[in-house]
């Protein structure tokens, strides 16, 4: 399992461990907070293509999914 700091998720890197469309490097491009401090959305960004995902971040700390960094 990731660890994630919800305040340090933006900008951080992310390597898909199972590539769709040759899209395998991400960035977290945009995160959005609530009153309270809590992540109400997080928007991926593919490397190779610029596409944005919009997703649920607490799936990044799936380690069979998701590894921090780029590998």
């Amino acid at each position: 399992m990731n660890h994630i700091n919800p305040k340090k998720l933006a900008h951080s890197k992310w390597t898909a461990v199972i590539p769709t469309n040759k899209e395998k490097h991400f960035i977290v491009s945009e995160t959005e907070f609530d009153e309270t401090g809590a992540i109400v959305s997080c928007t991926l960004e593919a490397v190779l293509t610029k596409r944005a995902i919009p997703i649920d971040w607490q799936i990044l700390k799936d380690d069979s999914h998701w590894v921090h960094g780029w590998q």
